[in-house]
């Protein structure tokens, strides 16, 4: 595990939700200068713990579409049927995110769509191309109430806040 103090716990919290911020307002953020907190990122870098920096699009003003969460069930549960599935589903730009899950129900999917029409020739082309899926249950997306970079639970709530 890796240790981690108030101060990195609060750089990971600032970058999380302002991808964007400058060096020195993360500094005055973390109550450090601007020098000890750009090796602080750099070191937090370089253990893995920030993994990237990317833009969050709001597709759906762009590109009107649908949004799908599709529960999938596998017909077996070998090592290589669940990584040939994973490496498939890995390559499709439809899906947006995939959670491999414990408890009944192997993956979930969130697919983004231009309509359902487009949606269900994508699910039918996934089941012609003989995967794995054993079954599968498609759930609509109605309203987003919430996206964002969430906190683990762990997070002191001093630095929470």
């Amino acid at each position: 595990m890796i240790k981690l103090d108030r101060y990195d716990l609060l750089i990971l919290k600032t970058l999380a939700e302002q991808g964007r911020i400058t060096k020195s307002e993360l500094a005055r953020i973390v109550c450090l200068s601007v020098s000890p907190t750009w090796e602080r990122v750099k070191r937090l870098e370089t253990l893995g713990l920030i993994s990237g920096y990317r833009a969050v699009i709001d597709w759906g003003k762009a590109f009107p579409g649908c949004q799908v969460i599709v529960q999938i069930s596998l017909d077996r549960h070998t090592a290589y049927d669940m990584q040939r599935f994973e490496r498939r589903v890995a390559e499709l730009p439809e899906i947006v995110q995939c959670y491999a899950t414990g408890g009944g129900v192997d993956y979930f999917m969130h697919v983004r769509a231009r309509d359902i029409d487009h949606y269900q020739r994508f699910i039918d082309g996934l089941l012609e191309e003989n995967i794995g899926i054993d079954r599968y249950f498609t759930y609509i997306v109605t309203k987003m109430i919430k996206t964002g970079p969430g906190l683990p639970a762990e997070v002191p709530e001093a630095v929470a806040r």
